[in-house]
């Protein structure tokens, strides 16, 4: 897929399955504006291992939560970029803890982060596409939204939310050429499945049809798919990228 002059925003996009995008869209010929929350080593590592890419892709620091630094990023936007054509909603954590036991803290953090950072964007970028009456959001969801996993109750609730947040922005801008979709990976070989117990990771594998863990590079796919000018008749849809959970 050709995104050659279009100007893409990638939440996150500066490890994991965010990294992976970021990086699929500059090989299709976009200029990215990766955000981070606060790992400035990792950003500065992941801009310098991109360095043939050169001004095509920006790294910035935003944090998602905060509707004044949401703000002061899309000045910085409006003022550097002509328009921006894509939004990747990819900005995500997770604080597993028993419902039980789970401290507000723990609650607060995830819908936070996950929920309120895809608000956050998704409101402002808004902005900007109706201008040009055009424009592509993709929330990077998950199946523990509807699969409601053990020890996940903030991030099921944050994941189911940001497909409930699509359905609605989905209606209201449509006939602006907007669409508003989403993609829900399985279990995705990063650095989240890494930190979990290795008996817990081939549980996991047991319940994929497929016998694997998915690839960084298939979910990006899919991503791009959504972004792509192709998808045009595609909207408050949710792709599951899951090897047939």
């Amino acid at each position: 897929m050709d995104f050659k002059d279009q100007t893409v925003i990638v939440t996150g996009g500066t490890r994991g399955i965010g990294r992976g995008i970021t990086e699929s869209f500059l090989k299709n010929g976009a200029t990215v504006i990766a955000t981070y929350a606060g790992n400035d080593e990792a950003a500065r590592k992941m801009k310098e291992e991109n360095s043939t890419f050169g001004e095509k892709l920006q790294v910035k620091k935003c944090d998602v939560r905060d509707e004044a630094a949401v703000i002061e990023f899309f000045k910085y936007i409006e003022n550097t970029f002509p328009k921006i054509e894509v939004l990747i909603n990819n900005s995500g954590i997770r604080r597993d803890q028993l419902t039980a036991t789970m401290t507000m803290a723990e609650w607060n953090d995830v819908i936070n982060t996950n929920l309120t950072g895809t608000f956050l964007m998704s409101k402002h970028a808004v902005l900007q596409f109706m201008k040009n009456r055009y424009g592509r959001i993709v929330n990077m969801s998950s199946i523990g939204g509807s699969l409601g996993l053990p020890g996940q109750a903030n991030y099921a609730a944050s994941k189911a939310g940001q497909i409930a947040i699509s359905k609605s922005l989905s209606k209201e801008v449509a006939k602006r050429g907007i669409t508003v979709n989403n993609v829900c990976p399985g279990f995705i070989d990063t650095e989240l499945l890494a930190d979990l117990p290795e008996d817990q990771r081939k549980e996991y594998m047991k319940d994929v049809p497929m016998k694997r863990f998915g690839r960084v590079e298939e979910v990006a796919s899919a991503v791009l798919f959504l972004a792509s000018r192709e998808a045009s008749y595609i909207t408050g849809a949710s792709l599951e990228i899951s090897g047939g959970l």
